[in-house]
């Protein structure tokens, strides 16, 4: 079996590349083939030791979701780390069979985002055909999931990018308007009923100011407060930004008639239920046509530290996904 491991948190030289015996499935559990595996924001918080889940387990192969065969079949699925890896063992629980039409670099790249997405709109948020929902960074992995549940659910999206260049992604997946962050973001979106930020720091005070009466701000990660494609966060970078992040009292809350929710899906991993129950639904969205691939970008697994450099600059769009040697 050959990995990719950390065994120390640090900068994209962290990511060194490990061989050891294959592991062995046990009863109800599945041994893939993994050829790919999805890159996801959290694995460069496991790299850098910021991610609290991981703490005390190092060394350790990052990863949430990867792609392969098993028994011959191609598959993919989830894990609570691991997936940069060419052997995988997982429960039967956590493996999908692939989409007719899908490579396994374009499954390596659903699994965690639509897992996230599907467990935000439907358990976190609970929105309603017709609420109007506003995400941000639209372009990347998370926010193309969104954008196309929220068109599969019957919900408006306004979509949030980054530049220009990135426009086309959110308006080609769905969104009923695509705004380019800028200054004069706010005064163009109005009332909306969801927020998704995973920014963490500049947006979320306009985000729940512009929330209508009964409007979620839901969180789920905090990008703002990490370096942009360095190897390792500043000591007083993320204590600043850290004391930026803005606070909301249950009195604010109360008197506003707003909420303020925030999740972890990886949390989620062991609930076969949810997990079930979300890929049915996107496996079933999938074959009627209406959840469509989003852009990847593949780099050779020996390229991970650029992988990660990449999806931290916050210059990519779509999903970044690793491919492990034949």
């Amino acid at each position: 079996m050959r990995s990719v491991v950390i065994r120390r948190p640090g900068g994209h030289e962290a990511l060194s590349w490990a061989e050891s015996q294959d592991p062995v499935p046990g009863p109800g559990q599945v041994l893939v083939k993994a050829t790919h595996a999805g890159v996801n924001y959290a694995d460069c918080l496991v790299r850098m030791g910021l991610y609290a889940a991981a703490k005390g387990l190092y060394p350790i192969t990052p990863g949430f979701e990867f792609a392969g065969t098993a028994d011959g079949r191609p598959v993919f699925g989830i894990t609570r780390f691991g997936a940069y890896s060419d052997r995988v063992v997982v429960p039967e629980g956590q493996v999908w069979p692939c989409p007719e039409g899908w490579g396994p670099a374009d499954c390596a790249a659903l699994p965690a985002v639509a897992l996230t997405a599907y467990h935000g709109l439907m358990e976190v948020a609970r929105v309603r055909p017709g609420e109007t929902v506003l995400i941000h960074s639209s372009a990347g992995g998370m926010g193309c999931a969104l954008v196309q549940l929220c068109r599969i659910l019957g919900l408006k999206s306004i979509a949030v990018v980054g530049s220009e260049a990135k426009a086309v992604v959110p308006k080609e997946l769905g969104a009923d308007r695509v705004l380019v962050r800028s200054e004069r973001l706010w005064s163009e979106i109005g009332e909306v009923d969801v927020v998704f930020d995973a920014n963490g720091v500049s947006t979320l005070r306009p985000g729940f100011e512009h929330l209508a009466p009964n409007g979620r701000l839901v969180v789920y990660g905090f990008a703002e407060m990490l370096p942009r494609g360095q190897a390792s966060p500043r000591l007083l970078t993320l204590l600043w930004n850290r004391l930026r992040v803005p606070s909301f009292s249950p009195f604010e809350m109360t008197s506003a008639n707003k909420t303020v929710a925030g999740f972890n899906v990886v949390h989620l991993f062991h609930r076969t239920d949810l997990a079930r129950k979300a890929m049915t639904d996107v496996l079933s969205w999938i074959r009627d046509g209406k959840y469509k691939k989003v852009p990847v970008t593949v780099f050779p697994v020996e390229r991970a530290g650029k992988a990660h450099q990449e999806l931290e600059s916050g210059r990519t769009v779509g999903k970044l996904v690793l491919e492990f040697p034949a």
